[in-house]
Parts: C-alpha cells; structure tokens; sequence
C-alpha cells in the first residue's frame, strides 16, 4: 500500500528555510524518515550520505494504518563533525606555518593583540553562520543559503558568487597545507641531516605523495572518518599541552621568555605602511588558521540531529581556537627556526615533529570538507563535470570522484611553487579571503534582504541575530581588502613582494562571473530539488525545476495534502 505511506513534508514545522517557500510546494515522502531525513527532504535533497540498518520496525499513523520502515543512522555526531573541523583549524601547526606573516608585519606583540582581537570579531561570524547552518543543514551551506535569501530573480547568481568563492578557498586548503607540510617535513630532514639541501621538486614531491595518501584516507566510509579524525583532534590538542609546557620549561635562552612589556607592547612594523595598519595585516595569521569551521556545515547531510549538533560544532570550533628572541632570523629562517632557537636541536626537532604529525591531521580535515563542498555544488551542476563529481560510492557512501578532483586540483596548484614562493605564497592569502567573502555574503543577505522570510532553526541568536550579524558583516568589509595590500610600497615594490592575492583570486571570480554572464545563467538556476514533490514547481526566480524530477500529479496532490500532519 505504498500510496497510503506517502505524505507531504511541512518544512515550517521542521523550522527550515527552504526553495520551497517561494512556491508553495512540499517535498514527498513514500516512506517513513527520521528526523534528519525530513529535514533534507524539506530543503528539496534526498538522503545519499547514509548507513542502513535494518530493522523490523513498524509504526502507527494517526488513522491506524500500520507503516514498515528501514532505519537509517547517520555516523557523524556532534563531536565527530567537530573533530573534522577542529582538525582543519589544527592550531598549533596552522600558528606555526603562517607565524611569519604576524611577526614580519607587526612583531610579537602585533600577533599576541592580533589573535585577541581577530579571534574575537571572527566568532560574530561564526555564530552568525552557526544560525544559518541550523535553518539549512545541508552540504552546499553557504552557497544554498545565498540562493533562498536572494531577492527575487538574483538567487542563481548569488549562490554562483557565493559558491565558486566558497569553492576556490576550499580547494585551496589541501594545496596551501600540505605545501606548508611538505616544507616542514624537508626541514626536518635537513636539520637531522646538515648535508642535505632540500629542493624545490623535492617539496612538491613530498606534496603529491601526501595528496594521495590523504586521498586514500577521505575516500573511505564517513564512519571511519569520523573516528581518523577523532584521533587527529586528540593529536592536535596533545601537541598544544606539550607545546604551552615544554617550550618555556625546556627554553635554553636566558632569560627563558621574553618580558611582559616586549610580549604586549613591543610592535615592530616590519612595512612601510602605518602601526595600525601593519597591525591589521598581521591578521592574515588568524584569519587562514580561523577558517575551517565551516566544515560541519558541509558535513552536515552525514550529521545525526544535523539542525542542532552541526551549528553547535560550529561554535564549538571557532571557540576553541611564544617565545622568540630574534623575530628576523625567524621570519627569514625555516619553518622549524622557532623550535630550534627555544629549545634546541634535539629537543626542538622533536617538538617540530610533533607539530608536523598534527599539520598531517589538518590536511585531512581540508580534504574532507573540500570533498563535500564540490559534492554539494555538482548535485546542482555548478561545477564542469558536475555529472561525474556529484556520484557517491555506493560501497563507501561518500562523494569519491570528488575527493580525488580536489586533491588534483591541490597538485596543480603546487606547481606555483616552481614560480616563486610569493606565488605559491598567495594560496594563503586566496583562501582566507574567499571562505570569508563566501562566510559574508549569506548572513549579509539574511540581515538586509530576507527579511521575515527567514526561519531560524532550533538553533538561534534571537534578538542577538541582527547585532551580531552587522558587526560580522562589518569585520569582514573591513579586513578583506587590507589582506590583498603588499607589505612595501613606492620604488621599493617590485614582481617579486607584490601581494598577487587579488590577480589571482580576483582572475578566477572574474572568470567564473564571465561563464555566469556568456552560459551559465541560461541554465543555472540555483539548488536542485531531487526529491518527489508536488507539482513541478517554479524555483527561487521563477524558473523551471529540472524535468528528470519525479512529478506527481493533481489528484496525488489532493490526496497528500491531507497528510501535512504527519
């Protein structure tokens, strides 16, 4: 009796904000779902990401009839969805590979009030973006919120904008890492072995190697995931606690920390612009470290109580987010200088390598959340070869092909190492600018355009939702243009300290908008429902939903509208 088990999905009562808003349709369900399910299904995308388990289940409808269902589980929780993030953030090691750009623009007491300050302004963003996950808990987050938020007849473009920044700074991640890591680990090859030079084709070698391995990893089953990442959360806050207690005990410097007054007040301008605005581009730092809380956004779809425990991992992650004598023969110097001019070589090559262990953990976060947020965009054909790359295994349950696009686009990008490394350089700054410009733009647009529209989730800021949402869109405007300026300027800027942030970041949006304007916009059109719904609607500007959509027909629809109780 399987037309007596349909029924419609009232994505009001699930608290969602969805396409479906605008044309007054409701998904439709054949079968009994869980929770997390029908809230998928409201937002118009059925379940892939999941693991069956089958049970002899039966349960009663309000008029007696007797319904069979699988019960499906998914295999991330809270604390897993957290893992994956928190690894992405990977403190320690993240500090580490970018502690050159605070020292070099500001000095130690720039990166200490840099960390106080942007870590403060960046959880207005997160809390903002924590709201939006709990209405839309789905994998393209940001770039489907940008969608249904849109004016009238400006989602598609909206959700490219948002999309393809949000994609450029995730594929980033992986290259920008592991390059970070391939240079750690040839360091401490060259400081056990003083004969040995590493070479450019050497660190990119060692990049393509931990590309495929972390490949290998990311490919498999998201129950396995969770637990690798798990391990790499433990790891990373392992390595904090030997870090905060053994570099101070174990410094070989006298006295063993630099004073208070230096630490807090000593700010060394290392450009030829103003304190101040030095100060804001020792940002960079903070903001690249602080930029993967998004992940359980993304992971959403694989998340047990996705609209409560996703934005709370959120929060979680962005909550949680030395001494140096001479800060010239450290931002000069390699990247284990730091441990080496603290605590020695022995004992600093062993800390240095505690801190590569944690640096492999963050790229396998990076590539992990990357995955899914091209998975997400090739489901709504966004992306060239979006046929290909939106496949799920049908072994592992996870988005395979995507991995490994990622993770070649990763290998291209290594390939700027062999120009210089201010272009390889820009990776950093690239991602950091585009997740901020994707984090922005959705809560922007929930603060100014959406109006009564919105729906917040069971997880919300209440009347803190606009305040809170202002000062993050304000921290935003304001620091992402300071991080495209060069550290020099006048005579003494040339091709080779030039900030190439914005050529390159600004290149492939520019690009990206031109194929809106020439192609795209004739036939992108925003989220895809893929799901049974009632009518073939019109979706978010008025355009057609894609006809491979199962349609139900007039009488069906009668017949499932009295059902919106269940």
């Amino acid at each position: 009796m399987a037309s007596e088990r349909r029924h419609t999905v009232d994505e009001g009562k699930l608290h969602v904000t969805s396409v479906f808003q605008r044309t007054g349709d409701h998904a439709v369900l054949d079968h009994v779902a869980d929770a997390d399910e029908e809230v998928l299904v409201s937002l118009g995308y059925k379940q892939e990401f999941k693991r069956f388990t089958t049970l002899s289940t039966s349960l009663m409808k309000n008029d007696g009839l007797e319904l069979s269902a699988d019960c499906v589980f998914r295999d991330f929780s809270i604390w897993e969805s957290f893992s994956v993030s928190f690894s992405i953030l990977g403190l320690l090691p993240s500090i580490a590979s970018t502690l050159g750009y605070n020292l070099a623009y500001s000095g130690a007491a720039g990166s200490v009030w840099g960390w106080v300050v942007a870590g403060i302004l960046i959880q207005f963003v997160a809390l903002s973006m924590a709201e939006l996950c709990s209405s839309m808990p789905t994998a393209g987050g940001l770039y489907y919120a940008s969608a249904v938020l849109a004016p009238e007849g400006w989602g598609p473009l909206c959700a490219w904008i948002t999309g393809w920044s949000n994609f450029v700074g995730q594929v980033t991640g992986p290259c920008s890492v592991n390059y970070a890591l391939s240079a750690m680990i040839l360091t401490a090859v060259e400081i056990a072995n003083p004969n040995y030079t590493a070479q450019t084709f050497h660190i990119y070698l060692v990049l393509v190697a931990l590309l495929i391995l972390e490949g290998c990893l990311t490919m498999q089953n998201t129950k396995f995931i969770g637990r690798l990442n798990k391990l790499g959360t433990a790891a990373n806050i392992i390595v904090i606690i030997i870090f905060v207690i053994w570099m101070p005990a174990g410094s070989i410097n006298t006295p063993k920390t630099n004073s208070n007054d230096y630490v807090w007040t000593g700010i060394v301008n290392g450009t030829e612009w103003p304190d101040g605005f030095a100060f804001m581009m020792g940002f960079l730092s903070v903001i690249w470290t602080m930029s993967g809380y998004d992940a359980p956004f993304h992971l959403s779809e694989e998340c047990s109580n996705a609209n409560i425990a996703s934005p709370r991992a959120i929060v979680l992650t962005a909550q949680l987010g030395l001494t140096v004598t001479n800060i010239t023969d450290v931002v000069a110097g390699t990247y284990g200088s730091l441990c080496l001019q603290v605590l020695g070589p022995k004992a600093g090559l062993a800390m240095f390598c505690l801190n590569i262990i944690a640096q492999f953990f963050v790229g396998q976060g990076c590539t992990v959340a990357s995955s899914r947020v091209v998975y997400a965009y090739s489901r709504d054909g966004a992306l060239p070869g979006s046929r290909w790359l939106k496949k799920v295994n049908r072994h592992t349950h996870t988005p395979v092909n995507a991995v490994w696009f990622v993770l070649f686009i990763g290998a291209l990008l290594g390939l700027l190492m062999f120009a210089s490394p201010v272009a390889i350089g820009a990776v950093f700054s690239i991602g950091a600018i585009a997740q901020y410009t994707a984090f922005t733009i959705p809560i922007a647009l929930r603060l100014f355009v959406v109006g009564d529209r919105f729906r917040p989730g069971p997880w919300n800021l209440g009347k803190f939702s606009k305040p809170v949402g202002v000062v993050a869109c304000a921290w935003v405007v304001l620091i992402i243009p300071v991080l495209c300026f060069p550290a020099y300027k006048g005579a003494d800027l040339n091709v080779l300290n030039m900030n190439y942030t914005c050529l390159i970041y600004g290149g492939v949006m520019f690009l990206a908008l031109l194929w809106y304007a020439v192609d795209a916009r004739k036939w992108f059109k925003g989220p895809r429902i893929n799901v049974e719904h009632l009518m073939n609607a019109q979706v978010l500007d008025g355009d057609e939903v894609n006809m491979d959509q199962k349609e139900v027909s007039l009488d069906q629809k009668q017949h499932y509208s009295t059902d919106k109780e269940l």
